[in-house]
Parts: C-alpha cells; sequence; structure tokens
C-alpha cells in the first residue's frame, strides 16, 4: 500500500489539476479523483493523509460520502465546494470535516489550510511517530490507538482530543482553550462537550476511570494530561 499525502476528490478537472501542480510544487503527493467511486479505489490502494472534497459529484453527494468514511476513518476531509450557505457549511463540520473552503477559492489559502491541518493532525515533524504512555500506544502514521496491544476505536473528535493533550502534555488546559483548539473558534457546541469526551477518553484509555492516573482533573479550570518528559 502506498502512501499519499492528499487525495482531490472533484469532478473540475480544469481546478483540480490547476490545485495539484500547486500542492506537488511545495512538496504533496497528490492524486486526483472525479468521482466517488474511483475514490474508493484510490483508499482502498493507498494509505491517505487528508482528502479534499467537492460536495456536488456526479455519482453522488460528498456529504454522504464524508459520513460514510468516518464509519471507518478519522483522515481530515476539507470540504471544497460553490455551496456557500451557512447550512452546508455548519452541516459539512458537523458531519466530521475538518474545514470548508467556498468555491472558487484562493489557492494560496487553500494551501494555508492544508498546512494547518497537517499540523493539527500529525503535528510539526512529518515522520510519523508511536506515541506510549502506559499500555496505550498511539501510532501517527494510522491514526489507531492500542492499548495492552488491543485496538481501541476512538471517534474523530477522541483521537483529536487525545492528540492535543499529548502535544500539551504537563500542561494545566482550560476547559474554554481545549474546546477553541480542538474543535475550532467558531464552534456551536457548549463547553461541557469537553467533559464528556474526556469521560468516554478515560473509559477506552484508563485503567480506572474514576482514578485517572494520565487525563487529570484541575478543579476548577480544566485538565491537564500527566505523563513523563
Amino acid at each position: 500500500m502506498k502512501n499519499i499525502d492528499i487525495l482531490i476528490v472533484d469532478d473540475d478537472c480544469d481546478l483540480a489539476m490547476i490545485t495539484c501542480d500547486l500542492l506537488e510544487d511545495h512538496g504533496y503527493q497528490v492524486i486526483h479523483t472525479c468521482s466517488i467511486e474511483e475514490s474508493y479505489v484510490v483508499l482502498d490502494q493507498n494509505q491517505v493523509k487528508l482528502i479534499i472534497l467537492d460536495i456536488n459529484l456526479p455519482d453522488g453527494v460528498g456529504f454522504e460520502f464524508c459520513k460514510e468514511l468516518r464509519v471507518h476513518s478519522t483522515v481530515p476531509i476539507i470540504f471544497i465546494s460553490a455551496r456557500t450557505s451557512e447550512t452546508d457549511r455548519i452541516k459539512g463540520l458537523d458531519i466530521g470535516g475538518d474545514d470548508y473552503l467556498p468555491k472558487p477559492y484562493s489557492l494560496q489559502e487553500l494551501l494555508s489550510r492544508i498546512n494547518a491541518t497537517m499540523r493539527r493532525t500529525y503535528g510539526f515533524d512529518t515522520g510519523a511517530k508511536k506515541i506510549t504512555f502506559g499500555e496505550v500506544i498511539v501510532d501517527e502514521a494510522t491514526r489507531t490507538v492500542t492499548r495492552g496491544g488491543i485496538v481501541v476505536p476512538l471517534a474523530l473528535k477522541e483521537y483529536d482530543l487525545l492528540r492535543y493533550l499529548i502535544d500539551h502534555k504537563n500542561i494545566i488546559l482550560k476547559k474554554e482553550t481545549i474546546l477553541a483548539d480542538v474543535w475550532g473558534i467558531f464552534n456551536m457546541v457548549e463547553v461541557s462537550t469537553v467533559a464528556v469526551h474526556i469521560r468516554w477518553l478515560r473509559e477506552k484509555l484508563e485503567e480506572n476511570p474514576s482514578k485517572p492516573v494520565f487525563i487529570q482533573t484541575v478543579w476548577g479550570v480544566g485538565y491537564r494530561f500527566e505523563v513523563g518528559e
């Protein structure tokens, strides 16, 4: 299986090819498909780090494709579309999209959003790492988590939150800061969402969720991911 940085799913071939050229000039390995069916073939044969996804496609709707991917994958998805209503933007993010860029878009803005998403997802180090704490191993390359050698299924935001905590280990984090950084500044969810996701992570990763060793509560402030340096 080959490693591909970016899959562009867009039936606007002219725009897609211009985008491919720009991204390849900046060192990304890119594959372009025009349909959902072609995209499944690419995803079956390649390990893809990020997907740029149009909404209106010849054989389906990008929203539905995203929902299907989220059943099995947390690969970052950036929607691109001429559909610019607030309803469409919110829907794209709510169903698992990581960003939403209206068409026609600035190539430089798209590049910046891709770079930012890659940094948030995989860190500044281009080499994927395996992060270990206790019996837990987080594999950046495959975005998978195991505990005691058994795969732990994490939802998209659970994984994003875990990676955020790891990246900010041993630092006290306010709940509001976590919400803004993980869910986005313009998110429309309540701050209590953070506590819910923290509880889910503890249940999956801590030996005793009621007495967590790693994901600790700092009362009246937020949380701290406590591990050795």
